[in-house]
């Protein structure tokens, strides 16, 4: 395979990929399990307070009790428990040396893609609706954005999304340059100077 060597041609191999695949996934379960936990204290003492209440802001009690927190009828987190452990096992597996069908692959990429979509459709009710953040509402927005992207670059690399031929050569000569990479960074900045221009000091305070 033409690399461009480097850290771009490490982004390349299957040891990075799925390593940070799994970071990231495992980074959101834990945010997962403990976004669980607070939801099933809340619900026998509604009157407590949660440890993530930091501010007026950075509340996990403002967004934890909206409508938008529990909108198939019990807490969003609960998917995350479900969806990462399959995510989990994907990269596990594939560091192993496991190759997963293409038919496999771009289901999960659907699937994911649709957590991707759901995950920043509750950040953006938190941020426009709620006006206030959750800090492990935030941390699994940044998780699912990772995995998200290393699902994307690796299905990209490996020919997984059943695109025309030229279409998957020029995704895969952008992924080869970095340019998924610097959409990331510049998605990933976006929503950071979104918080700070909207709540600034308020964050802490």
């Amino acid at each position: 395979m033409d690399t461009a060597g480097g850290f771009l041609g490490l982004r390349q191999k299957n040891a990075w990929i799925f390593g940070f695949m799994l970071f990231s996934s495992c980074v959101s379960l834990v945010a997962s399990f403990v976004l669980s936990y607070d939801a099933l204290e809340w619900a026998a003492n509604p009157n407590q307070l949660l440890p993530c209440d930091i501010s007026s802001t950075l509340s996990c009690t403002a967004v934890g009790t909206s409508w938008q927190a529990h909108l198939f009828g019990f807490p969003n987190s609960f998917l995350g428990l479900v969806a990462e452990p399959v995510v989990i096992t994907i990269a596990v597996a594939s560091l192993a040396g496991v190759r997963f069908p293409r038919g496999f692959m771009l289901a999960a990429q659907v699937v994911y893609t649709l957590g991707f979509i759901f995950a920043y459709w509750l950040f953006a009710q938190a941020y426009f609706a709620i006006n206030a953040l959750c800090p492990w509402c935030l941390l699994v927005s940044l998780s699912t954005t990772l995995v998200f992207s290393t699902l994307t670059h690796v299905n990209i690399r490996d020919g997984n999304l059943f695109l025309p031929e030229g279409i998957s050569a020029k995704l895969q000569w952008a992924c080869r340059v970095g340019i998924d990479l610097l959409i990331v960074l510049v998605w990933l900045l976006t929503v950071v100077l979104m918080i700070v221009v909207k709540y600034g000091s308020t964050i802490f305070g």
